[in-house]
């Protein structure tokens, strides 16, 4: 962790992520099913106008056959034409609703999970990857859109246009009727057995796709440590092999979508086929049953024709999008497990940023604080009790894993207690407090992120109110005054590419002198991995600007614990006062 400081506009929810080129109000579910409701709807009735369409058509081309002329079919055209024209502006509508309602979802979708992750504890063990979380944000919650734009009114149409249709040939022909119903629940019987196997794959497809992109993204941010260790040739097998099982499992989704159309086309041809061979030989004499009254004329084995088609093209378009469902439905499942979180950071509420709870060095009490990271481990902490008096400098050690890093992130409201309470200042830390409550506090880690900028800007950090003598006047508290002079305007390389650790370290020291309402610093491991000079340096920055100031270090360093108030072993609990040098 290497958040240089906290401030309470730190808690706000993240903004939503861009959709492309619509803006669509973010709904509730129970709203976007009503709208996809209506969606399918108007497509439903814009599938159903063909069956007049086809009644109209029959009749003329059976006036045709009688030897009637053009004004015999004049107005039955005109009506084909009108409610043609009629269709395509339901379908539009339709299909329009419907995609905005999707991207809305999308967006709402979006929301929670970007809101989730937002507020996930920098500690919670379950936190997805950062690669993985972007994929699945980015480009994976797409799969949401045709899922929702088009299988959805597409299931609808398929369940009820092909009975509208039946109850229109059932009066004509009960053996045409009969026909269609045993083609058509093969269909769906055929294609739920497909779409399990897609679903499936489909999830395994997504999984492979965001370890894939967690994998490079952890590999491009450890390119120098890749070199160093000469392990290029391994590193790009590993990704060979990575790509080529994405390929292989996206292959197997193919398959099986190419699967799905095949059957439904079968079914649809066989279907279609036996109605026309029926319809042939009824108009032929060779045929004499399956009608309710005498035999078929030809307007009414036309208007049969005409509607077998129309009968299995809602299935049809069904089975086209049949790949977008299990994709969909993977892509959904993929985002409620980013939105459904772990461990998250208290104080999610939204709080003017020039409020302050704390006015002075204040002290801070941990009263039989428990913790554990989820129920199913075992307690980190039990029963821990601490008193830090106001203005007091405290070291924290004792052995990796022991709680020092934990008992920083509970005292700065990173993630909440299972049990106890936390009292700073007289105030007890809650989700209706901690923001406040953090925006006096600061913390230095061992890597503090470095932004692509100047130290000027990496410093500021665009807080409101800091001036540019402010920053002067951190850079010195932090003895970090020629290196910004050397740099002048000239930018860091993301990561503080061109900083050393210690200069870094010293960045976020200048980072918390700039916070006018610094009164608690909390320091994780700050001169790990630093040479004995620059951990002095480090060190004599870090009780300089704690002057006045509460004081919490955990560390490893003997040198920097014997410089500090007071020294706590957090694996012993015992606790080793020393005097300040």
């Amino acid at each position: 962790m290497g958040t240089a400081f906290f401030d309470a506009k730190d808690t706000q929810v993240a903004e939503p992520l861009s959709d492309g080129d619509t803006v669509t109000p973010v709904t509730g579910p129970d709203d976007t099913k009503g709208r996809l409701r209506r969606a399918a709807m108007l497509q439903a009735l814009a599938a159903a106008v063909w069956i007049p369409q086809a009644g109209l058509l029959a009749v003329s081309v059976s006036r045709i056959a009688d030897g009637g002329g053009i004004r015999d079919v004049l107005w039955s055209a005109l009506g084909i034409l009108v409610l043609g024209f009629a269709r395509s502006c339901l379908d539009a509508a339709g299909g329009r609703l419907a995609f905005q309602v999707a991207r809305g979802e999308l967006s709402r979708r979006r929301q929670i999970a970007a809101a989730a992750l937002s507020m996930s504890s920098p500690i919670d063990r379950g936190r997805p990857a950062s690669g993985k979380a972007a994929s699945v944000l980015g480009e994976q919650a797409e799969l949401i859109v045709p899922y929702l734009a088009r299988f959805q009114p597409a299931r609808m149409k398929a369940t009820l246009v092909p009975l509208v249709i039946l109850a229109f040939i059932l009066p004509v022909s009960w053996i045409a009727t009969l026909v269609l119903l045993f083609a058509a629940p093969l269909i769906p019987i055929f294609m739920a057995l497909v779409g399990w196997r897609a679903q499936a794959a489909s999830e395994k497809q997504l999984v492979a796709t965001g370890g894939l992109n967690s994998f490079l993204l952890d590999r491009l941010r450890g390119l120098a440590t890749i070199r160093a260790l000469d392990a290029v040739d391994a590193t790009a097998l590993r990704l060979r092999s990575e790509a080529e099982s994405l390929r292989a499992r996206t292959m197997a989704v193919l398959k099986i979508a190419f699967l799905s159309s095949a059957v439904l086309e079968l079914f649809a041809a066989l279907g279609v086929a036996m109605i026309a061979v029926y319809v042939g030989f009824s108009l032929l004499g060779e045929i004499r049953f399956g009608t309710w009254v005498g035999r078929l004329d030809l307007t009414e084995g036309l208007f049969i024709l005409l509607l077998a088609p129309a009968f299995f093209e809602p299935l049809r378009e069904l089975s086209a999008v049949w790949h977008d469902r299990a994709a969909g439905e993977a892509a959904l499942k993929a985002l409620d497990a980013l939105a459904a979180g772990g461990l998250s950071i208290q104080g999610t509420a939204e709080v003017e940023p020039a409020a302050s709870a704390v006015v002075e060095a204040p002290a801070i009490r941990l009263e039989n604080v428990d913790f554990r990271y989820n129920a199913a481990e075992p307690l980190i902490l039990e029963g821990f009790n601490l008193d830090i008096a106001a203005g007091e400098h405290l070291a924290l050690l004792g052995a990796s894993g022991s709680g020092k890093s934990t008992l920083l992130s509970l005292i700065s409201g990173l993630t909440p207690c299972t049990g106890g309470r936390i009292v700073i200042g007289g105030i007890e830390l809650a989700d209706d407090t901690a923001a406040v409550l953090r925006a006096s506090m600061a913390w230095i880690g061992q890597r503090p992120h470095i932004f692509a900028g100047t130290i000027a800007g990496n410093i500021a950090l665009g807080r409101p109110g800091i001036l540019s003598g402010d920053v002067t006047d951190a850079l010195g508290a932090a003895r970090l005054g020629k290196v910004a002079t050397a740099y002048g305007n000239q930018p860091l390389g993301e990561g503080g590419i061109g900083l050393s650790g210690g200069e870094a370290l010293r960045l976020a020291i200048a980072r918390a002198a700039c916070n006018p309402r610094l009164r608690i610093i909390l320091a994780d491991e700050p001169t790990a991995h630093l040479d004995a000079a620059t951990a002095a340096e480090v060190a004599e920055s870090l009780l300089s600007l704690s002057r006045g100031r509460t004081l919490i270090v955990a560390t490893h360093d003997p040198l920097l614990a014997a410089r500090m108030h007071r020294a706590m072993r957090v694996d012993a609990d015992i606790v080793m006062r020393e005097a300040a040098e």
